[in-house]
């Protein structure tokens, strides 16, 4: 059995609400706070907001990341406590999450390319729908989508916005990525596609001059797209910590029987 991780050397980060600035203060003088590029561990204390920009900022550092929750929504964090925090790392169960890279063409010919920890989404910018085209591992699946928009979601993603237009919860050590409309009109019946985590997906805007298309990685927008490739970016591999539990992997399979 390995033995348990130490983590001596802590950064916290924290978001600007009152209540995550005021844990900043209380931990920081209780354990230190080292800067990010010289800590074992990075712990965030705000909601999944927060996370999700921590994560962007440490993705190829391959530091773990806690997270507490001292936001609003908190389902990427653990509970708040003062007390013992050396203990809770030492204890707490790593989770292994690789992101999404977009690469979104606009139709001026420029190249966006950001990555994902939960979706890449499309969306239509005007009041008329997209019409989309959809390739997997450049065989064409779907000809014609119309619909507002349509995502491709991470298992720690999938809970998130994908959930939220009737995507499936995919557990964390799938090998799995959601492909999901978003408003479909066209096939109306169409909820959408499991795909394998290898494969690679495009998605051509037709009438792109009519029907504008905004491609979006998690908060990273490119505008006017006419052609985006996803998948899966195996070459970065980021590390969240969990208290025993109350792993990434529990609360997805939680969060299916609505507890």
């Amino acid at each position: 059995m390995d033995s348990p991780k130490r983590y001596h050397r802590i950064a916290f980060v924290a978001s600007a609400s009152i209540e995550a600035q005021t844990a900043l203060k209380q931990l920081a003088a209780l354990y230190g706070n080292c800067d990010p590029a010289d800590a074992d561990v990075v712990v965030a204390l705000g909601g999944d907001g927060l996370m999700l920009q921590t994560l962007h900022q440490q993705m190829r550092t391959g530091k773990p990341i806690y997270g507490m929750h001292r936001g609003t929504v908190g389902f990427l964090m653990n509970e708040f406590s003062t007390h013992d925090l050396h203990a809770r790392l030492a204890a707490a169960r790593e989770s292994v999450i690789h992101p999404l890279l977009m690469r979104a063409t606009d139709v001026h010919g420029v190249v966006h390319v950001h990555h994902a920890i939960n979706e890449v989404a499309l969306f239509r910018q005007t009041h008329q729908a997209a019409r989309l085209r959809i390739l997997i591992d450049d065989r064409e699946r779907m000809a014609e989508l119309a619909a507002d928009g349509v995502l491709v979601a991470t298992p720690a993603g999938s809970t998130a916005y994908n959930l939220s237009v009737q995507g499936p919860i995919i557990p964390i050590n799938a090998p799995l990525l959601a492909l999901t409309p978003i408003s479909p009109f066209r096939p109306r019946r169409w909820r959408g596609a499991l795909l394998p985590n290898t494969a690679f997906v495009v998605i051509e805007v037709l009438e792109s001059d009519k029907r504008p298309v905004a491609a979006v990685a998690d908060h990273d927008e490119a505008r006017d797209v006419c052609r985006v490739e996803v998948l899966s970016d195996k070459t970065i591999a980021m590390r969240m910590l969990f208290d025993p539990g109350h792993s990434l992997e529990e609360r997805i399979l939680s969060e299916q029987f609505g507890v």
